[in-house]
């Protein structure tokens, strides 16, 4: 590397950090953006607490887009013996070149712009007072800048750089003179950030410089330094409003679905609902859709029965009753039949015998009732007809007198007919002989209601149908008293 292309490289980079710093943006102003943990200023990202103790150590101080760090350093430079470092005189033994000390103490200054966190530029100025192996003091001098690539994820940060600039010597004419070379180095080291202001740095460098002779190329000198910094354009934390939220619900409004009614988290942000409105949530709610009542957890309450009268008031809840009996079906003491309040006698059965069979007492058919029950004597009709003969009337008076006068009575009247002719024939003419009784006793006044008719015909003869007089006992009407 020649004189010249050592110098070029080292004014660029020289200059890098200056045109970075002032790079103005599209408004013409400086611009530098800061991030916090990778996440530039800009971003709307809630502020981290300002000590960051809710991170991990290890990722609480990681770089910044935008942050800038000054600081010193200090280590040992180790001179190359053939470093083209003096001033050249024709005049002097080896024109005056000298090698230095093995080991210069190496101290300086330092500031770097990292625009993001992975990549910066840097400056430095340092001096490294030494003497020659003849034991005559030099002061090294060295001003440079470089290009910085680093793993900025952790607030240990591994980097590497590259870069140029110039080193020089300041002396008396009788070390070496003064003389200034271009230099290259390239190296790299780690970083660490201890808090939010402050990092060390360690670092590990090849300074390359020109070789003595005349284009005899370049020599290595290795640099270690040990550095201090202080840590500018971090994030300032700044309270973060909280979310809108009208209802005061605890629920930013952005994730609440009732934004004007408190509600619950696990609800977005909605009141637990009461689907049926009785006043009961529904998690307590077992009838979510039906109105009821806390004792019921939220249910209705109950009528087991179903008779209208609800269970805390119903004293037999699995059995249809009334109010009167508090739920209870109406009673049927004696088990006629008959419930207890139409019921004369409450612990007498009813005698179901057609007579007075409503009233719940026993009791024993009226004789003049009795006379018109089964086979009633008298009742005739013409030949092969349902006509009544005349002569019949004051059976069928006596019989319309006991209706009349016992009006809850009501009979079956029922024709017989004997076996000659056709069954079908007989059967029919009874059947009409039985309503041919029937009308004459209701054009007389009784319901018709009470009174119901049958046509037997030849199929329940109380006597042989192999005689005159068996015949004729076999034709006849009947009553019947009813029970029900």
């Amino acid at each position: 590397m020649t004189h010249g292309s050592l110098l070029s490289l080292s004014v660029l980079v020289a200059l890098a950090p200056a045109a970075a710093i002032a790079a103005p943006d599209a408004s013409g102003e400086a611009s530098a953006s800061v991030s916090v943990g990778g996440s530039t200023r800009g971003d709307a990202t809630e502020a981290d607490p300002a000590d960051r103790k809710d991170r991990p150590w290890i990722r609480r101080w990681t770089p910044e887009n935008g942050m800038i760090e000054v600081g010193l350093y200090g280590g040992v430079l180790l001179p190359s013996p053939r470093m083209e470092l003096f001033e050249a005189d024709t005049d002097l033994p080896a024109q005056g070149h000298k090698p230095f000390a093995t080991v210069a103490p190496d101290f300086g200054i330092r500031a770097s712009f990292l625009p993001i966190r992975f990549f910066g530029v840097e400056a430095e100025g340092g001096a490294m007072p030494t003497r020659t192996t003849t034991d005559e003091a030099a002061l090294l001098w060295t001003a440079r800048g470089s290009l910085v690539g680093q793993l900025g994820i952790r607030s240990v940060t591994p980097f590497v750089l590259v870069g140029g600039g110039l080193i020089g010597v300041a002396s008396e004419r009788s070390s070496v003179g003064n003389d200034v070379d271009a230099s290259a180095h390239f190296g790299g080291g780690l970083k660490i950030f201890t808090s939010r202001y402050t990092n060390l740095r360690l670092d590990v460098r090849d300074i390359i410089t020109a070789r003595r002779g005349n284009n005899a190329g370049v020599v290595h000198n290795p640099e270690v330094l040990l550095g201090f910094g202080v840590t500018l354009g971090r994030h300032k934390e700044r309270p973060v409003p909280p979310p809108s939220d009208i209802d005061r619900d605890g629920v930013p409004d952005a994730d609440d679905e009732c934004v004007d009614r408190p509600g619950l988290p696990e609800l977005r942000g909605c009141p637990i609902p009461d689907t049926d409105g009785d006043g009961i949530l529904d998690p307590d709610d077992e009838c979510v859709e039906e109105v009821g009542v806390p004792e019921y957890r939220g249910c209705p309450i109950p009528d087991t029965d179903g008779d209208g009268i609800l269970d805390p008031d119903d004293e037999c809840v699995e059995e249809v009753g009334v109010p009167e009996y508090a739920g209870c079906p109406i009673p049927d003491t004696d088990g006629d039949g008959i419930l207890d309040p139409d019921d004369k006698c409450v612990e007498q059965i009813e005698s179901l015998n057609g007579f007075e069979d409503t009233d719940g007492c026993p009791d024993e058919v009226p004789q003049e009732v009795a006379r018109f029950t089964g086979v009633i004597e008298g009742i005739v009709f013409a030949t092969g007809k349902a006509t009544i003969r005349n002569k019949s009337h004051k059976v069928l008076g006596a019989a319309l007198s006991v209706l009349r006068k016992y009006e809850t009575l009501r009979v079956e009247i029922t024709g017989h007919t004997d076996d000659r002719g056709p069954q079908e024939v007989n059967t029919r003419l009874s059947g009409r002989r039985a309503e041919a009784v029937k009308a004459w006793l209701v054009e007389r006044g009784i319901d018709e209601s009470r009174i119901v008719t049958r046509g037997a015909g030849p199929s329940m003869p109380i006597a042989p149908n192999t005689s005159k007089r068996g015949r004729a006992k076999n034709r006849r009407i009947e009553f019947k008293l009813l029970t029900d």
